[in-house]
């Protein structure tokens, strides 16, 4: 994490990752615009053609970030999908303002009055004003892009960064409304209501489901020493995820063949799953976006800065062994050490 605005650091996971999001976004463009220009019996004209067609393709993208967190909460499978999510929000949000440049030139870009008002003033439209329900929404979208650097969040601070970007979910519900009240109350094919209502299904159900199987999770009882897993069940470079009684959540690593150390399950980054993650090159990888820790102090290794906290070990019979009281983050432990690992 810096404190310091830097450009992207590109490399080839980036890349790819970027050349397959512009693909996507030309590809969705191309539809619609086809659709709305050739295939329609009454072909609509070119600016509100375009303007649909960067509105569908947000709103595309939109479900497509709402549903990667608890998609990769319930099949890690997904986890590189959430590496460069950032890169899906701007791109959205660039595609809202877009189509709202658009929207208001169009259609109040023509009068004696200023555009944006002529456009947003509640009083000169009939019916839900479904205009400033869309312009909310795009103002939490371009305030979520603009603070999504990571200079940003060290600046703001973690808590405060968090809060700001769960405003997401107020803003899909206003998305939500806009597109009720405003462009399906003119569409006669049932195919774009359909659409949205089985996005908004997919999306509620998904973060329900990952919910429920959080609460679900084992949690350890309140005593001295916690029973986490037994010494062969933990894989090498792998974790084990404990829930304690207070609702925090440790990653219990093995290290190497008999070695095992503890740290926090939350990433100092963006509070990602480090237990979901794997041992690389001598770190703890948090599978979000690649921030890393060594497991015996919970630091990362220079020059960066973040730190977690750790978690004393032992080994019992066959069995690991956590005290579930934490230390302070950065605070060097002993690994916990089978026999064969040696002693410790």
């Amino acid at each position: 994490m810096t404190n310091v605005y830097t450009w992207v650091q590109w490399n080839p996971h980036k890349k790819r990752y970027d050349i397959v999001l512009a693909l996507g976004v030309l590809l969705s463009i191309s539809m619609v615009l086809i659709q709305s220009l050739v295939l329609r019996s009454d072909p609509l004209d070119p600016v509100i053609a375009m303007m649909r067609a960067l509105a569908i393709t947000a709103v595309l993208l939109l479900h497509v970030i709402l549903v990667i967190g608890p998609l990769c909460r319930l099949r890690p499978a997904f986890l590189p999908l959430l590496y460069n999510r950032r890169h899906l929000g701007v791109t959205m949000a660039l595609l809202a303002c877009a189509h709202a440049i658009l929207a208001i030139g169009y259609y109040g870009g023509f009068g004696d009055r200023n555009p944006f008002a002529a456009v947003l003033d509640p009083l000169g439209v009939e019916g839900v004003p479904f205009e400033l329900l869309g312009f909310a929404a795009l103002l939490v979208f371009i305030t979520m892009a603009a603070t999504s650097h990571d200079f940003w969040l060290a600046n703001l601070g973690a808590r405060y960064w968090k809060s700001l970007h769960m405003c997401v979910y107020f803003a899909y519900a206003l998305v939500l409304a806009h597109v009720t009240a405003g462009a399906l109350q003119s569409e006669r094919s049932p195919a774009f209501a359909i659409s949205m209502a089985i996005g908004a299904f997919v999306v509620c159900s998904l973060h329900l489901v990952a919910g429920f199987r959080g609460a679900r999770e084992r949690r350890a009882p309140n005593s001295d020493w916690v029973d986490v897993a037994g010494l062969d069940e933990i894989p090498v470079d792998r974790a084990a995820i404990v829930t304690l009684a207070n609702g925090d959540r440790v990653a219990v690593f093995r290290t190497d063949e008999g070695s095992y150390s503890a740290i926090s399950n939350v990433c100092a980054h963006q509070g990602g799953p480090l237990g979901e993650g794997k041992i690389i090159g001598g770190c703890v990888t948090c599978p979000w976006h690649g921030y890393q820790y060594r497991a015996h102090d919970g630091c990362s290794p220079p020059p960066y800065t973040e730190k977690v906290e750790t978690y004393e070990l032992r080994v019992s019979g066959e069995r690991i062994e956590l005290n579930p009281t934490p230390n302070a983050p950065g605070t060097p432990t002993q690994p916990a050490r089978t026999e064969q690992g040696g002693s410790g």
